[in-house]
């Protein structure tokens, strides 16, 4: 797993043994989204189709991605979702633009798949930087919960509240 936020792009990738196919399925089904990422989730895989993660599941109102959108999609290739940010950042990362989340997948081999996560859209602004350095954590417990779930059938979900 790398990890680079260089002229505020967050960056992460990982390599997980399972074809292809299951990884994109991993990413753009409802029901296996919630067994890695978070407790409940509403992914309709087209462009302009939700992206919506609840990590308190039922919670409408606080700890979820709700309104967020698919921007693009090629199927079993790329992956771009809008994101909003956790509680703690609601009132600098949720309000007007919100940022971007590219997911990129590459096959290496019959059995190995590379999954790279660009998090972009930060702003050049001091109060950001908590919010980045919060996504770094983030992000590489989702994507190591990813490579569990699906090489072992054992992922803990991300970023779930205490």
């Amino acid at each position: 797993m790398s990890i680079t936020s260089q002229n505020k792009v967050l960056s992460k990738e990982c390599l997980i043994n399972v074809h292809l196919s299951l990884v994109w399925h991993a990413w753009t089904n409802s029901d296996r989204v919630s067994q890695w990422f978070a407790g409940e989730a509403n992914v309709d895989p087209v462009v302009g189709g939700a992206y919506e993660l609840y990590f308190e599941p039922g919670n409408t109102t606080g700890m979820n991605t709700k309104g967020c959108k698919i921007e693009k999609i090629i199927p079993n290739q790329e992956l771009n979702f809008t994101w909003k940010g956790p509680d703690q950042f609601r009132d600098l990362m949720n309000q007007g633009d919100l940022t971007l989340v590219k997911v990129k997948f590459e096959k290496l081999g019959e059995n190995t798949t590379k999954v790279e996560v660009n998090h972009v859209g930060w702003k050049n602004e001091k109060d950001w930087n908590e919010a980045i350095k919060w996504h770094e954590m983030a992000w590489s417990g989702v994507l190591n919960s990813l490579k569990f779930a699906l090489e072992k059938g054992e992922g803990d979900l991300c970023c779930q509240p205490e």
